[in-house]
């Protein structure tokens, strides 16, 4: 089957998204823990990906957990320190793709706010033919809702899409309502998925 457009999520896949491993340098890990036991950040950040504002957000969560108060906030404050490094060699076969005349969509859980500071931090962003982003959205990846949006933006066939992600629950999804999927485990796995579908060729990557 045709692939007529390449799918990238962005964290963890373009972008390293490692919040623990900062809070770690900055205020240890075991204050890091004792943070994640007591304060589910990630679910809060579930909320700045559906749309909600980032920093009110965070505030909020702050203020219901003043023992962690100033480590919450840094989740706003120090937030592209988390979303840190770019991972160049993922970003190099997503500027291949472009080259060789491949349609190329970002679909990624990320916030209104979030995203648009990530576009000044990381041009890369704005290489993309379409940009599925949650918060604009109003909904987020696993649900099936942001896949049929998608797909009835590029009216694509689902069986045309490859689409890459570094969580399983994301690709399940994806996989269930037809489209082609590789897991990312690093960029060199799937440069070599694009090389077998005829997407790209090595000499491309060189």
């Amino acid at each position: 089957m045709t692939i007529e457009a390449v799918i990238f999520d962005i964290g963890n896949v373009l972008i390293e998204w490692q919040p623990e491993r900062h809070y770690d340098a900055v205020i240890g890990e075991a204050r890091r823990k004792a943070m994640f036991e007591t304060v589910d950040l990630h679910a809060m950040n579930d909320l700045v990906d559906q749309g909600h504002d980032f920093r009110k957000t965070v505030e909020a969560c702050a203020a219901q957990y003043p023992d962690f108060k100033d480590e919450i906030l840094m989740w706003y404050f120090d937030w592209i320190k988390m979303a840190t490094p770019a991972i160049p060699a993922s970003v190099k076969i997503l500027r291949a793709l472009r080259a060789k005349g491949v349609p190329v969509f970002a679909l990624t859980n990320f916030g209104i706010e979030s995203f648009e500071f990530a576009e000044t931090q990381y041009p890369f962003l704005t290489d993309f033919d379409r940009r599925y982003v949650s918060g604009r959205m109003g909904c987020v990846k696993p649900h099936s809702m942001i896949y049929e949006m998608v797909e009835a933006d590029c009216k694509i066939a689902p069986e045309r899409l490859l689409f890459t992600d570094d969580r399983q629950d994301n690709i399940d999804m994806a996989a269930s309502r037809g489209w082609q999927t590789h897991l990312f485990e690093g960029p060199e796995g799937w440069a070599e998925r694009l090389i077998s579908e005829g997407l790209l060729t090595a000499e491309d990557l060189a």
